[in-house]
């Protein structure tokens, strides 16, 4: 996909829900994600859009790569912008990163080469005992939905996420079928304090989570 299009779909999808979507993350990291990351790691948040994640999350050094350029500007310093197809080789030394991030991103990439090259420099990139975390709609309970949003090309899975992780090295930790809810993009803003309540009753996720959570590290040597 061309970052022109990138930057049109973003535009129509996200712009009349944006101050709510960063809003949403903030309870995440806070209430969720901050507790799986460390404050002197190096990390990528990988398809970073709007900084959502990587602009809230607190770590040492902070990268965030994107094909759609206005990513840039949503970004705070320091965190460095990687403006790249992310199935290209990475601007970042071997074992540099202590953790990859993707949320709601894999799922985008146009074919499972794409894939299947992006997380070969992903566990490139990652140090020995580092993590990867994957986070997306999970088409065994998104069911059609799915494919309502016209830039989702892959056919994503709990299962077939953690196979190909696997596949490149990694060794899954933790997968969660069902995690999140779908989407965002309908428009619709609950209060945040169910956000934070959500996160607090997992087994609640079992009746409205759609998407999944993988979490894999890379073996130490």
């Amino acid at each position: 996909m061309l970052a022109e299009e990138l930057q049109q779909e973003y535009q129509h999808r996200f712009i009349n829900i944006a101050p709510y979507r960063r809003r949403v993350w903030r309870v995440l990291v806070k209430s969720y994600f901050q507790a799986k990351v460390g404050a002197n790691q190096d990390i990528l948040d990988l398809g970073c859009g709007w900084g959502e994640f990587i602009n809230q999350i607190e770590a040492k050094s902070k990268y965030a790569m994107d094909l759609n350029p206005d990513a840039a500007e949503y970004l705070k310093p320091p965190i460095q912008f990687l403006h790249q197809d992310c199935s290209q080789v990475w601007p970042l030394a071997d074992d540099s990163l202590d953790l990859v991030f993707t949320s709601n991103f894999l799922e985008h990439l146009l074919s499972k080469e794409s894939l299947s090259q992006t997380l070969s420099e992903a566990y490139r990139c990652v140090k020995p005992g580092g993590q990867i975390i994957c986070l997306g709609p999970n088409l065994k309970y998104t069911g059609g939905a799915y494919w309502d949003f016209f830039d989702h090309h892959l056919p994503l899975t709990d299962a077939s996420i953690s196979e190909i992780l696997e596949l490149k090295g990694f060794k899954i930790k933790t997968c969660i079928p069902r995690f999140l809810p779908y989407s965002m993009a309908n428009g619709r803003q609950l209060p945040l304090w169910t956000v934070s309540v959500y996160l607090s009753l997992p087994f609640v996720w079992q009746f409205l989570g759609k998407q999944f959570l993988v979490i894999a590290s890379k073996p130490r040597y």
